[in-house]
C-alpha cells in the first residue's frame, strides 16, 4: 500500500508556515519512505509556495524539489490523470489542482493521500484523502502506520 503526500505536508516538513507541524512532518514522511508517492503538481505548489511565500532564492528551491524528487517517487500528470482529474472536479466541485492531485495519487497506485487541505474521509475510486494531523488519526491511516515498521 502507497500514500501520497499533498502540499502541505512538504511545506511544514521544510519548516515554512507552522514549525509545530514541522517535526511531525519530517517523522511522518520518514516512516513512509518508499511507501510514499508526490505527485508533479505537488512538487509544482512546493516550489511555487517556497519561492513566493517563503521567499527561498528559485536556484535553492529547486534543489529542493530535486532532492524529494530523488528521494521519493512522483507522479506525472498525464493526459489520464487530467481527465479522471475533470471528472472529480464535474462530479464534486474539486477545484482543478487539487483533482490532479487526487488522480495522480489514484494512477500511483495510492490508497490514501495525506493532506491538511482537502476534505478528511473523501474517498473517490478507492482512493481515501486523510488529515495525517487530525487528533485521534484517520483509522485507515492509522491501520497503514501499524503496518510500517518503526523509524530509526
Amino acid at each position: 500500500m502507497k500514500a501520497a503526500l499533498d502540499t502541505n505536508i512538504l511545506v511544514y516538513a521544510e519548516g515554512v508556515n507552522d514549525a509545530a507541524k514541522a517535526g511531525m512532518a519530517r517523522s511522518l514522511m520518514g516512516r513512509l519512505g518508499a511507501h510514499a508517492v508526490i505527485p508533479l503538481q505537488v512538487l509544482a505548489e512546493f516550489f511555487h509556495v517556497l519561492t513566493v511565500k517563503a521567499r527561498i532564492p528559485a536556484e535553492e528551491a529547486r534543489d529542493l524539489v530535486s532532492e524529494l524528487s530523488d528521494l521519493q517517487p512522483t507522479v506525472p500528470t498525464s493526459p489520464d490523470v487530467l481527465a479522471l482529474a475533470m471528472e472529480l472536479v464535474a462530479r464534486h466541485r474539486f477545484r482543478i489542482f487539487d483533482a490532479i492531485v487526487v488522480c495522480a495519487a489514484i494512477m500511483g497506485g495510492c490508497r490514501l493521500l495525506l493532506s491538511e487541505d482537502m476534505q478528511d474521509g473523501f474517498q473517490f475510486q478507492g482512493l481515501t484523502i486523510v488529515n495525517p494531523f487530525a487528533d485521534p488519526p484517520h483509522p485507515d491511516l492509522a491501520s497503514f502506520l501499524a503496518r510500517l515498521p518503526e523509524s530509526p
